[in-house]
């Protein structure tokens, strides 16, 4: 039993020494380009909150609310792909994703009634920021066509079923069901606390 310490931790050094890089691009050699880009968000932390939070502050704004933006979200991904695949994207794309998901905690955290039109041009201008962001991941044999559609489809996939689950525990406006309201803002309070963090580690960095 002595000797069990000592053995688990030369097995622990053997397999980190023989240790290779990892292939961040698996899926697509496997599955295509389409499958790659689906599951690229899933490697950022900053796709999965900010998606979340978009979906959820649409969700507390009510059905007629939500539904514009599963046509807007995916465009905005479409769109950002395409640019991001010409065009270097900036390292203050961390920063900048900080800052919107500082803005969507606030909005959500002050339970502000805002136009379902500015939500749209707030959906659309966050996801052309992170399409731009994920096409980083294409590499030069990457069919970008498949790659940003796999993008577009997982952000609708992701908007929806959020969105909905949101509408769905919200329910209707009653003084029974007002601590869900309350639930909803002090997320995005969370939020906004992340994204104020993510924020400071991007300027450190």
């Amino acid at each position: 039993m002595k000797h069990w310490p000592r053995s688990t931790s030369a097995g622990a050094l053997a397999l980190i020494a023989s240790a290779t890089s990892a292939n961040a691009h698996i899926i697509g050699a496997r599955l295509g380009d389409f499958y790659a880009g689906a599951a690229h968000p899933l490697t950022d932390l900053a796709d999965l909150i900010l998606w979340f939070a978009l979906a959820l502050l649409a969700g507390s704004l009510g059905p007629s609310a939500a539904r514009p933006i599963l046509l807007f979200f995916p465009l905005g991904l479409l769109a950002g792909s395409s640019v991001g695949a010409e065009v270097v994207f900036a390292p203050a794309g961390g920063l900048a994703a900080s800052g919107m998901l500082v803005l969507l905690g606030l909005l959500l955290a002050a339970g502000l009634r805002i136009h379902r039109n500015l939500l749209c041009v707030i959906a659309f201008g966050a996801a052309a920021m992170r399409g731009a962001s994920n096409a980083g991941g294409m590499g030069p044999e990457t069919n970008r066509l498949l790659f940003a559609l796999g993008i577009a489809i997982a952000g609708y996939v992701a908007i929806a079923l959020v969105a909905a689950a949101t509408v769905a525990f919200r329910g209707e406006e009653t003084v029974s069901r007002g601590w869900r309201r309350i639930a909803i803002r002090a997320l995005g309070s969370w939020i906004a606390a992340i994204g104020l963090m993510m924020g400071g580690l991007a300027l450190a960095s």
